[in-house]
């Protein structure tokens, strides 16, 4: 096989996870608007058989092969069991999968997955999923949504944290860890420090600190302390955010999922040195694209409330 016919076979997307409520579905409808507007042909495959109402354009549903409300009635499963089965029923019978897709070569791909937690970080089908569609050339990242308003309670963002951490190793993708729903976050309660802060995952030891002044948490505090190690230890966890109705936010994430997966040194689209440079820009770009994100959504306040915390 030539190097030229072999690039052409290659087929680049995204793989689309999170916990429920993270926004997924709501995702791969902006994410194909906005990749359509750009001129990329896109193709959206549905991958949770318990998605019912799809807004997007589905190119390859999972349901039509199974569902879950069937197995839960058929086999007598909860939901939990019903989703672990349909996977593994997938996984044995991908080789119809591979037929549909084979019928989109050429487009850009969005998978959209099931919302089960375990399904990342714990069972094996959806990551021998991911393994089987590499190996017929699918470049792909993983694009793990969550929910933003976790980043109002220094508790749920260290759970999120792990769960992150967790999904990056289990899933074993190139991946960008996305905060949700940036537009509603300020509805939650007041952020503990600045958005930079939780996207770059600074020193978790001032969230810590943040924590031992709740009653609850300060009972806990060691169990925290080693969890706030692991994830630092690790160094790989941080998020980019993300409101699916700005263009401006669903470009930053475009241009990190491009360079995650290989698509932005690719030549499917016109290139230039510049586009190329770009996609290897550090953290001072980023930075200043967080800060963007701050100052729309995030209203200025004359106090954070580590602040308040330390004047009361």
């Amino acid at each position: 096989m030539s190097k030229s016919h072999k690039q052409s076979s290659l087929a680049f997307g995204q793989t689309v996870i999170g916990p429920p409520g993270s926004g997924k579905t709501t995702y791969c409808l902006g994410m194909q608007e906005f990749l359509s507007a750009i001129g990329r042909k896109v193709a959206v495959v549905n991958l949770d058989p318990a998605n019912e109402g799809i807004p997007y354009q589905c190119a390859v549903d999972i349901s039509e092969l199974i569902t879950l409300t069937d197995e839960i009635e058929n086999l007598k499963l909860g939901p939990n069991g019903g989703l672990i089965y349909c996977m593994e029923y997938l996984e044995a019978n991908f080789d119809l999968l591979q037929k549909k897709l084979s019928q989109f070569r050429g487009h850009y791909f969005l998978f959209d997955c099931p919302e089960q937690v375990e399904l990342c970080t714990q069972h094996s089908s959806l990551t021998n999923i991911f393994a089987q569609l590499a190996k017929w050339n699918f470049r792909l990242a993983a694009v793990h949504l969550v929910d933003s308003h976790y980043c109002t309670d220094p508790g749920k963002f260290i759970s999120v944290l792990c769960t992150s951490l967790s999904t990056m190793l289990h899933v074993a993708l190139p991946h960008i860890n996305v905060l949700s729903k940036m537009d509603l976050i300020e509805q939650y309660g007041k952020l503990a420090f600045n958005l930079d802060y939780y996207t770059e995952v600074l020193d978790l030891s001032y969230l810590l600190e943040h924590l031992a002044s709740d009653p609850f948490f300060k009972n806990y505090r060691r169990l925290n302390q080693k969890l706030v190690e692991v994830v630092e230890d690790y160094s790989l966890v941080s998020f980019v955010p993300l409101n699916v109705q700005d263009k401006e936010s669903m470009q930053r994430v475009m241009q990190a999922v491009d360079k995650a997966n290989g698509y932005c040194f690719g030549d499917s689209e016109q290139r230039s040195l510049q586009a190329l440079m770009s996609a290897a820009v550090g953290a001072d770009f980023h930075f200043m694209s967080t800060l963007a994100v701050q100052e729309k959504y995030i209203p200025p306040q004359e106090s954070t409330v580590k602040q308040e915390d330390m004047d009361m």
